[in-house]
């Protein structure tokens, strides 16, 4: 008899956890750029300028909308799990954009944040610098999938120091995602 309770119980705890992680996982964001067509590779202009790469390293234009209820703030990221350093890299980090803002103008990851919407700011990138670093893969390198992801967070502000590491700020975002939308572009460019 016990056995059965704790087996009642046990199936109730997990169909309660694996709802409530499903209805956080209904809303569906759509995140959409005039630069970046989701699976094409990035344009010229997205391209890193430094390192060997010969880009104009212009952050693309994002716009976003399906925002969840709830939604206080947001960040945006963009990351390339395919870099040959074991961790990825981080290429930009924006944390702490409005709720109400639904959009972030072409070349907003200019260093110094100067056209960032009030309020928001960008951490270090992997590249050591504030600001967008555009893909720049290793000379003959297979395509890499670059993601830029807009985050629904549940809070107004995360409280992260400046000097973090992104992968920090990625700590940080994930534990306040109501919902999020990405851009994948591969690309072997440099």
């Amino acid at each position: 008899m016990k056995y059965a309770v704790s087996l009642l119980v046990a199936g109730l705890l997990s169909i309660s956890l694996s709802t409530w992680g499903a209805e956080k996982q209904t809303v569906t964001m759509n995140l959409k750029s005039p630069q970046v067509t989701n699976g094409q590779s990035f344009h010229n202009q997205q391209i890193f300028n430094h390192w060997g790469c010969t880009g104009k390293n212009v952050s693309p234009e994002l716009q976003w909308d399906k925002v969840p209820k709830g939604t206080k703030s947001f960040a945006v990221t963009m990351y390339d799990p395919d870099a040959p350093t074991g961790s990825g890299w981080w290429h930009w980090v924006v944390i702490n954009i409005a709720g109400d803002v639904h959009s972030l103008t072409e070349n907003a990851g200019k260093e110094g944040g100067k056209q960032l919407p009030k309020g928001a700011r960008m951490l270090r990138n992997d590249f050591g610098f504030e600001g967008y670093g555009g893909a720049c893969p290793p000379p003959d390198a297979k395509p890499h999938q670059y993601h830029i992801t807009v985050y629904a967070l549940d809070i107004a502000n995360l409280d992260v120091d400046s000097n973090a590491s992104p992968a920090m700020a990625g700590y940080y975002i994930l534990q306040h995602m109501l919902a999020k939308a990405v851009l994948t572009a591969p690309t072997n460019k440099r």
